[in-house]
């Protein structure tokens, strides 16, 4: 995509006009071509298998955009579902091959589907899909079902920072000296308290933590395309 300085006079900075897509990240506005190939691209085997496979992963980023908001740091103007996306592409597509071939058939599938073919495949390669990509902290790798929460270990310094993402969206870090800090995923900072009595009740799950919201877990990656731009 390109990035756009400036608009015309009396042209949108959104949608689509005369075959030209234009998006707004970060206060920045990006446009790109809509692509031209005929139809018939799109209905080859391999092209539903790739459409389907998209469409199962999105569904599991739905259901986990609130964690994945706060424990991805998006790459430049990008955004953290589409980094979460790009770092474990390969990984999701292999644990959900089988259900995509099941989706082109006409199968229904199911959340429950998915999020049970990523935990089996997470079992046998817990290298693969990473849930934790966050910029100074080591990364945590998915190693069975979702946890309830997840903990990020600073990469370097004498502290331990752990942050734990309840189902509710709120980061709680409690950080070595005992203190403890609370955001909502809006960025809004709440009290501290100490470490013993600002934890309990944080491990509430991070888990299914998306079923409280319904948009798109990332409105310009719906291309399929996947990567960081």
């Amino acid at each position: 995509m390109a990035i756009i300085k400036q608009v015309g006079p009396g042209r949108k900075t959104v949608g689509t006009i005369d075959g030209v897509t234009y998006v707004t990240r970060n206060g920045v506005t990006y446009a790109r071509s809509v692509p031209t190939m005929p139809a018939s691209a799109y209905n080859t085997p391999a092209a539903k298998k790739r459409q389907a496979l998209f469409k199962l992963i999105q569904m599991h980023m739905k259901y986990h955009l609130r964690t994945i908001r706060q424990t991805f740091t998006p790459k430049g103007n990008g955004t953290p579902t589409n980094r979460y996306y790009s770092v474990n592409a390969k990984g999701l597509s292999a644990a959900l091959d089988t259900l995509a071939d099941q989706l082109c058939a006409g199968v229904d599938v199911t959340i429950t589907d998915v999020e049970n073919a990523i935990a089996a495949y997470a079992t046998e390669h817990p290298n693969s899909i990473c849930i934790g990509h966050l910029s100074g902290y080591r990364d945590v790798y998915l190693t069975g079902a979702w946890p309830e929460t997840i903990t990020l270990n600073a990469q370097a310094g004498d502290s331990t920072v752990i942050i734990i993402v309840a189902e509710n969206g709120t980061t709680t870090t409690i950080n070595a000296d005992g203190t403890v800090s609370q955001t909502d995923g809006t960025g809004n900072t709440g009290g501290s308290g100490s470490g013993s009595n600002g934890s309990n009740g944080s491990n509430t799950g991070g888990g299914n933590s998306g079923t409280g919201e319904n948009p798109d877990p990332d409105p310009d990656a719906g291309d399929g395309n996947g990567g960081d731009e």
